[in-house]
């Protein structure tokens, strides 16, 4: 068994990584999010990555790509339609391993919350989706060093129906190896300890949801598997802290009650000797604790500069953004720079 490790002092400038992109402006995990992330000051990027029936890595939010491509277009690909189930999900619709990657690159992207940005919309269509690769050379040839959050999605899974991700991502990532910046993470802890026995040299983080528990600890354990809950208890961050090198939080689990006042989590998991990030810094009013809407209804953005406020002062070492610009203005004090209305893009015409 490792010792334990140092506590770790609270971040005194926590790291803001562009949530799959600038995606509270552009269609998520798009070129034009990615590039505007960039240009918004975020030190950090998160792309999620699945995989195509041909072992091609690409970055979508999830396997089922519905919502994120325009994909219910395109009348060759209607008999691709189909209902699984995913980690314990059952869900309808066009999966990304059912696709060869020639296929995937006739989808253009689009927005996965119209109403909330109809800005945004504005731009369906305008791009194709991204492989992992293209990525990653987007970022060698940006202007500044920009770091690398890389999530991977449904592991158990993919290895399930014979398409393991950790030795697609350690080759991807082999270039990257060793970078300052380069995070890997996963609800799942399996994939981060094969990641690492391959040799990939990269901060291993541990997300955890609200509830529930991780989709490779219920199939190897069933109902004895630990929840997210008991693995953040104190003796379940100090097992932690033998595996991985921190741990990302649905930000609801900082705060208590309404939003008015926040937890001791990130303290905690601090003591354990762990990073601590957390996740998704959003301004509209349906994304915020209620202590911090305001007037307009669930799309309006509400008192975000208050939330944001309080979420650094916890601490945290990241957080994860939509809107990086807005992230960016609240850990360093200030304004915020307006969006430019075209961007790195002019939405299609």
């Amino acid at each position: 068994m490792p010792p334990p490790r140092a506590p770790r002092p609270p971040a005194q400038r926590a790291v803001v990584i562009g949530h799959r992109g600038a995606s509270g402006y552009r269609p998520e995990h798009s070129r034009a999010a990615y590039q505007l992330a960039i240009e918004l000051g975020a030190d950090a990027v998160e792309p999620d990555l699945v995989v195509t029936r041909d072992g091609v890595l690409v970055v979508r939010h999830e396997n089922e790509i519905s919502g994120t491509t325009d994909v219910a277009a395109h009348p060759e690909f209607a008999g691709r339609r189909t209902t699984k189930e995913v980690d314990g999900q059952r869900l309808t619709g066009w999966f990304t391993e059912d696709f060869t990657w020639p296929e995937l690159a006739t989808l253009r992207a689009i927005e996965r919350l119209p109403r909330e940005r109809p800005r945004s919309a504005r731009y369906d269509g305008a791009q194709p989706i991204l492989r992992f690769d293209e990525l990653l050379s987007l970022l060698d040839a940006a202007p500044r060093p920009v770091g690398l959050v890389a999530e991977i999605k449904h592991p158990t899974y993919f290895e399930g129906i014979g398409l393991p991700l950790d030795g697609l991502v350690a080759e991807a990532l082999a270039g990257w190896s060793g970078r300052p910046g380069l995070v890997v993470e996963c609800f799942e802890q399996t994939v981060l300890g094969r990641l690492r026995d391959r040799g990939l040299a990269a901060t291993r983080v541990y997300l955890c949801e609200r509830s529930g528990s991780a989709a490779d600890l219920r199939a190897r354990l069933g109902s004895s598997a630990p929840s997210y809950a008991e693995q953040l208890n104190d003796a379940g961050l100090a097992a932690l802290a033998g595996e991985v090198d921190g741990v990302s939080v649905d930000k609801a689990l900082l705060f208590a009650g309404d939003g008015a006042t926040t937890t001791d989590l990130v303290a905690r998991v601090h003591a354990a000797g762990l990073l601590a990030y957390t996740w998704t810094l959003r301004p509209e009013n349906r994304f915020l604790a209620p202590a911090h809407r305001g007037e307009g209804g669930k799309t309006a953005w509400g008192d975000w500069r208050a939330e944001f406020a309080a979420i650094l002062a916890t601490g945290v070492d990241g957080v994860f953004a939509d809107h990086p610009d807005l992230a960016v203005a609240a850990r360093d004090g200030r304004d915020h720079g307006t969006v430019p209305a075209a961007g790195p893009v002019a939405p299609p015409a």
